[in-house]
């Protein structure tokens, strides 16, 4: 008797998802039936497609049953990839051209971060209108908040979305799996247009090295010239000591963050609202971003009704020299930028010094003055830092030094 390979949750019928049962067979007909409400308007299509994909899969005989809730293109191949994988191993990958939405949001190693959207790797119906909240980057996640059985259709979901779909100004982030599991999600995932790769519970820097090189292998399999930024993130009370060597063990990290949650677990006590458990760890993470030319990039504020405890948490966190958080829900991103923006004192007192270097670059000066104190320059470029924020927080305009010259 042959068994049946299933992708998907058909008892909870997830809206914009579906359920794929495939059945193989030696011989015989290939069977394609569907289940869905829609089935009237587009079931002849859900089944081209099934056919499509199944033949790109070199799949010829066996029983195919699609129980539909809604789900896009992407998502029908993704899942029929998933449940014929999980026979049949050894089959290359099904092709899924890009059907628009490819445009890649501008900015380098050094764009704001100051929030990224977590979005769980089988949670289609969060992706496909992502963009709208205006994060700075968009995590598909691919680790903690996928179950263990659902690992490859996730890492085929999101292949996917990142093929097909509009993110907007948002960074494509993704951040993968562990050991083993995270390196084949590389080679799934750096061939199509992410952006950067989130690295979890990183504790060693030879963690980092392996999945870099892994990266650049893949990426010059595939011809990718665009590079793929890293953000390793600490978990650990290892992670926490080896933090510097961790932050300067591949070129291309650009962030370092902290996940407070498995530290402080790691260290067998209770997250607090106050974090004096954490306040060596927090401290420690900024001082090897900084020291490594990186972004600090904070934890997650994991209650997601209270706004105003949020609000004080950014505002503690920029504080402390963080440059961005993890957001858990949509509406905690733009509650992140409210108060990671600078205050009106702040930034008048950025663009004194950022015109005070100007003016002493045009004069060919080695040293910048402000009044009767001199700004080194870490200085200026954090006073450069605070002026670009509050043009992307919508407090200055771009052309503010035309109009402060007038």
């Amino acid at each position: 008797m042959s068994s049946t390979f299933l992708s998907g949750l058909p008892a909870q019928k997830l809206r914009s998802d579906c359920a794929v049962r495939y059945t193989p067979r030696k011989k015989g007909p290939l069977a394609i039936s569907v289940s869905s409400k829609v089935a009237a308007l587009y079931g002849d299509a859900i089944e081209a497609q099934a056919a499509s994909t199944l033949s790109d899969l070199g799949i010829a005989h066996g029983e195919l049953h699609i129980d539909d809730f809604g789900a896009l293109p992407f998502v029908i191949q993704a899942r029929i990839e998933a449940a014929v994988r999980s026979a049949h191993p050894d089959r290359a990958q099904s092709s899924l051209p890009p059907v628009g939405g490819q445009k890649l949001s501008a900015g380098g190693r050094h764009r704001l971060r100051r929030s990224r959207l977590y979005i769980p790797g089988v949670q289609p119906k969060m992706m496909v209108n992502a963009l709208v909240h205006q994060a700075d980057g968009i995590i598909l996640d691919l680790e903690d908040s996928v179950a263990p059985g659902e690992k490859v259709s996730a890492r085929l979901i999101v292949r996917n979305a990142l093929r097909v779909l509009d993110f907007g100004e948002s960074e494509r982030m993704v951040r993968i799996n562990q050991g083993g599991l995270g390196l084949e999600d590389i080679a799934a995932i750096v061939p199509e247009p992410v952006q950067l790769i989130l690295l979890p519970k990183a504790e060693t820097a030879g963690q980092v090295q392996q999945v870099d090189a892994r990266i650049r292998e893949v990426a010059q399999a595939s011809g990718r010239k665009s590079p793929v930024y890293l953000m390793p993130i600490i978990e650990s009370a290892l992670g926490i000591e080896n933090a510097y060597s961790i932050a300067t063990a591949s070129d291309n990290n650009v962030a370092l963050a902290i996940g407070l949650e498995d530290y402080t677990a790691d260290l067998g006590v209770q997250r607090t609202t106050e974090g004096t458990e954490s306040a060596y760890a927090r401290g420690a993470l900024v001082n090897a971003a900084r020291a490594a030319d990186l972004q600090a990039i904070y934890t997650v504020f994991s209650d997601v009704e209270d706004m105003e405890g949020l609000a004080r948490s950014v505002r503690e966190t920029r504080a402390q020299g963080y440059d961005g958080m993890g957001a858990i829900h949509p509406r905690q991103v733009s509650v992140i930028h409210q108060n990671f923006a600078p205050d009106p004192e702040e930034i008048e007192k950025a663009q004194r010094m950022v015109l005070a270097f100007d003016e002493a670059q045009a004069q060919g000066l080695g040293v910048v003055a402000l009044g009767s104190k001199m700004l080194d320059r870490p200085v200026v470029l954090r006073a450069q830092r605070t002026v670009d924020l509050a043009i992307s927080s919508g407090q200055l305009k771009k052309g503010w030094k035309k109009a402060k010259a007038r």
